[in-house]
């Protein structure tokens, strides 16, 4: 690409985005704590699933004071059902971290965010460009796309060599003004106009400047991501139930995945209790990062014993009603569900 075809570029998608650009809630301010946010939410997330988390979260904690004085548990309850609850960890830490460093502000200073828990090179540049209109670029699966196809280049954007050239041509298209602008119209494009399959060519605003486009490699380019190997994680639970309320345990903050969650117990012997067990519940499938979770749940009845567990850090008997106030990831809240449906039908088994 010339300097004539970068600038004509970046005339062309800034005048498209004017025109097309969605109407969504993180983009009717300049507010940082609110695009922080925002973004990462959208981590891992579709826009449509995002958006009424990321309401109801600014209800709850409308800037970052609210949310640094705000009890952990308090902000992984409103984060289920948006998986990946580290992002929730670490947006809660950097928050105290802002309060305690920067009396609650939220500068235009690269250094301070980039020391924050949670905070890359992405969740950066998309902040300071969009909040501050700083120099910064943003490169994700969006972007990696579009870029890779407007310079057609076949490396893989994903890693290593072709990784490091989409970060510097993520740089090179960046214009001296309107940068937060452009990096949000460089997401959109890729999002509803150059996608992974059967990109709308016909429709985009830059397709003169496109390689890909001119030589029919839309394709082709970028290539196809390396599969995950999945591990299979095969797991239990037991819902316990006495008196009409089932036990639910909270996971050690140490734990390799849901710390500090809320579950049933994997088995009566982990909490110390006998149970007769009866028929089971359901089998819950999920995937998340690099493990594909099998859970397998029973039901049974508490018969003798106290809550008392070297893994679990508590054990609390709740109704039905009171499970929905404490956070639990999703093959968890699929059983809690179940078992409350079940309870509104007063069938034990």
């Amino acid at each position: 690409m010339t300097p004539e075809s970068h600038r004509a570029f970046r005339r062309k998608l800034l005048a498209w985005f004017d025109r097309a650009k969605r109407d969504l809630p993180w983009r009717t301010s300049r507010d940082p704590y609110r695009i922080w946010v925002s973004e990462v939410m959208l981590q891992q997330t579709t826009v449509a699933a995002v958006i009424p988390f990321y309401e109801r979260f600014l209800v709850s904690f409308p800037n970052v004071h609210a949310l640094a004085a705000a009890d952990e548990q308090a902000v992984l309850n409103l984060w289920q059902g948006l998986g990946y609850y580290r992002r929730a960890r670490h947006l809660h830490a950097a928050a105290k971290q802002l309060i305690h460093e920067q009396a609650g502000e939220l500068p235009n200073d690269p250094s301070v965010w980039a020391a924050l828990p949670g905070v890359g090179r992405y969740i950066l540049g998309a902040v300071l460009s969009q909040a501050f209109d700083r120099r910064l670029p943003i490169v994700e699966a969006n972007t990696l796309r579009v870029l890779s196809r407007l310079f057609g280049s076949r490396l893989d954007p994903r890693e290593g060599a072709g990784k490091v050239w989409v970060w510097e041509a993520a740089e090179t298209v960046l214009p001296h003004k309107r940068v937060g602008d452009f990096n949000q119209a460089m997401m959109e494009l890729g999002a509803l106009v150059c996608t992974p399959v059967a990109p709308n060519c016909e429709l985009c605003p830059v397709r003169r400047e496109c390689v890909a486009n001119q030589f029919g490699l839309q394709a082709e380019i970028p290539p196809p991501a390396k599969k995950k190997v999945l591990t299979t994680a095969q797991e239990t639970a037991l819902l316990i139930q006495r008196e009409g309320r089932v036990l639910l345990c909270q996971r050690p903050p140490t734990a390799e995945r849901g710390a500090m969650l809320w579950e049933f117990p994997a088995t009566a012997e982990s909490v110390g209790m006998t149970v007769e067990l009866g028929p089971e519940l359901l089998t819950v499938q999920h995937g998340v990062t690099r493990f594909r979770i099998v859970l397998e749940a029973s039901e049974a009845v508490w018969l003798r014993g106290e809550f008392a567990s070297d893994f679990y850090t508590a054990g609390v008997w709740l109704t039905a009603e009171e499970l929905a106030s404490y956070p639990m990831s999703i093959p968890q809240g699929k059983l809690r569900a179940e078992w409350s449906k079940t309870s509104r039908q007063g069938r034990l088994w």
